[in-house]
């Protein structure tokens, strides 16, 4: 299975991207919780026990699962060369601009992480002042500083692999995050969609580089010819644009259709992937607030390298009807009960993983919505997430699909 092969969100899933949360959860501070996208600081090794249960889950229905940290110090270890080239990358995004802090911390991450994979995880959990050890006498910023200051911030989101990067068919979209602090994430992607003998030959459809965010959790792939994307609060039309025009040019992919769904600008519709997941050949689970009228653009190829843009308004369940091709069920989170369904909403009741028709990966605290989806006769495998969900991402979130059988 190498390269990527991601034509459906519920065919049988083989193989699967995740990144078991890690120290950077211990950098978290109540002072930093809204600049680092959290509401919440998760009990780490609870956090570890609960996502090394979601891997199992896994893992027992054939899944194979592969780490993000594993995959980065793989590129590191096969490519010498490129260690020096990561680091100073990564100073540099980190946002370090004085030359004196990025020798500094450059000599304290080679010295002291000589192993890849520590080095990678030790970039993950960000940099104390105090572990620098630096002569605060040769900097006014040095003696004004707190000792607990983080020179280097942590990446606490990463545990949601579904955000950074995005398997589109066999091709990829390395993302532009909408938030700086996210940002940083998709220097792991870079390299491995590079330099990672399984995935560089990924055709890639979005660059980390350009201007305009788009983010994971927008992009839907309804089947092999029809893509679903949000334009949402983390995902912008010129992203849209751009990102369909590559699909298009790419001979190799047979994506015919991509469908920009405009949702709210909201905390609760944080990305397309938490108003609606496909969770069967005919059913989705659905936030209840979507089930009004929605605008939807079709895009479609204009035969001459641009694209061609037609307004739909209609319902959700017109809409998938007619790309589908067939009648779908929508079956709302909380079974309808409006306060379950805003409480359940909050701990992703309807951001379920699908890994084969009808089987499908939830949070265990949601019960009002896996008893309504064990009702409908779902297969419905409940993983732990007391402190997981503290993140505001569910199963869906926590994975990056890689490859799914046709």
């Amino acid at each position: 299975m190498a390269g990527v092969n991601v034509k459906s969100e519920i065919k049988p899933l083989k193989k699967v991207l995740l990144h078991r949360p890690g120290r950077e959860l211990l950098n978290l501070t109540p002072n930093t919780l809204e600049e680092l996208l959290f509401d919440d600081i998760p009990f780490l090794k609870v956090a570890q026990e609960e996502h090394d249960a979601f891997a199992q889950i896994l893992r027992d229905n054939g899944v194979e699962v592969v780490y993000l940290e594993k995959l980065m110090a793989e590129v590191l270890d096969q490519n010498p060369e490129l260690r020096e080239k990561f680091l100073k990358q990564f100073i540099e995004e980190a946002g370090i601009r004085t030359e004196r802090y990025q020798k500094i911390i450059y000599d304290y991450l080679n010295d002291n992480y000589p192993d890849n994979y520590d080095l990678v995880l030790k970039t993950m959990e960000g940099i104390n002042l105090t572990e620098l050890h630096t002569d605060k006498s040769n900097s006014l910023v040095d003696l004004v500083s707190d000792s607990s200051k983080m020179v280097v911030a942590p990446m606490p989101n990463l545990y949601f692999t579904r955000d950074p990067f995005a398997m589109i068919g066999n091709g990829v979209s390395i993302n532009r995050m909408y938030s700086v602090t996210r940002n940083r994430e998709t220097i792991y992607g870079e390299y491995i969609f590079t330099y990672h003998p399984e995935f560089k030959d990924a055709p890639e459809y979005y660059s980390r580089y350009n201007t305009f965010h788009i983010e994971g959790g927008d992009i839907l792939n309804i089947n092999d010819k029809v893509l679903a994307i949000g334009i949402s609060q983390r995902t912008e039309p010129d992203a849209i644009d751009a990102i369909a025009k590559n699909i298009f040019e790419d001979s190799t992919s047979p994506i015919e259709t991509i469908l920009a769904f405009n949702i709210p600008n909201s905390r609760a519709f944080m990305h397309l992937d938490t108003v609606f997941t496909q969770i069967d050949v005919d059913k989705f689970t659905v936030h209840p607030g979507i089930l009004g009228p929605l605008t939807v653009f079709e895009i479609t190829p204009d035969g001459q390298g641009g694209i061609h843009v037609k307004e739909i308004n209609d319902t959700l369940e017109d809409i998938l009807e007619k790309y589908v091709g067939h009648p779908v069920e929508l079956i709302p989170c909380g079974g309808g009960d409006r306060i379950a369904a805003e409480r359940e909403q909050w701990n992703d009741g309807s951001n379920t993983l699908c890994i084969a028709p009808g089987t499908i990966v939830v949070y265990e605290r949601n019960d009002v919505t896996n008893a309504v989806l064990k009702e409908k006769g779902l297969k419905v495998l409940e993983m732990p997430s007391a402190e997981l969900s503290r993140g505001r991402g569910g199963p869906r979130c926590m994975s990056m699909p890689i490859w799914r059988e046709d």
